[in-house]
């Protein structure tokens, strides 16, 4: 059974849902968009600075699918192909932060362009073979403090309040969650393209100071 939330955040605020009846559950799947280097990096070294653990374990990523049961690998690896093969580039603008609190202990980098494009992509993953109730309305963004002490989440909140950077998403990973509680990739799948590509998401990733 898929556990929530063991190793990559959720897209919603906070994670939640239920699971349709279906096939038997034989895995778990997400798909996420990477964040290139050197933005990942210096988000990486962020979050690490707000006393968040997971900063070594979770790259910074947009989720688009959270932890979704799968009945049919198959169906679902097909589905997030023909989804990624009509999808074209483009670009992520990233401009201050926000906060899901008292909700859900999340500080998070706003995503002011690429969001509709983001929600679009999701819409279009999260049915079929991924289709999933979801407990919240679907949020993108990038978390930077993850149930941290509050100082923790207040320093993510006032000293990344000015942050602006962008890179171009031109691809997204399938991942599949073990029985470990680990995430898997699967398959990267560049945009537009009939074959899934072996590196991670493309893009300069460039911080705008």
């Amino acid at each position: 059974m898929c556990q929530h939330g063991l190793q990559v955040d959720p897209g919603v605020a906070p994670d939640g849902g239920v699971r349709p009846a279906a096939l038997p559950e034989v895995g778990c799947a997400g798909v996420v968009i990477g964040i290139p280097e050197p933005l990942a990096g210096d988000l990486e070294g962020w979050r690490a600075s707000f006393g968040d653990p997971m900063a070594a374990v979770i790259p910074p990523h947009v989720t688009l699918v959270t932890t979704t049961p799968v009945a049919d690998w198959a169906a679902t690896t097909e589905h997030v192909r023909r989804i990624a093969r009509s999808q074209q580039p483009f670009t992520v603008a990233l401009r201050g932060t926000g906060s899901f609190r008292p909700v859900s202990p999340v500080v998070f980098l706003n995503i002011a362009e690429g969001f509709d494009e983001i929600v679009a992509l999701h819409r279009k993953l999260q049915a079929g073979p991924l289709a999933r109730e979801l407990e919240f309305d679907f949020h993108p963004h990038i978390t930077v403090a993850h149930d941290v002490s509050d100082a923790g989440m207040d320093a993510a909140e006032n000293k990344l309040a000015d942050y602006d950077a962008s890179f171009t998403v031109s691809s997204m990973g399938l991942y599949e969650h073990d029985s470990s509680g680990v995430w898997i990739l699967r398959e990267e799948l560049s945009f537009g393209t009939e074959i899934g590509a072996e590196s991670s998401a493309q893009g300069d990733g460039q911080r705008r100071e």
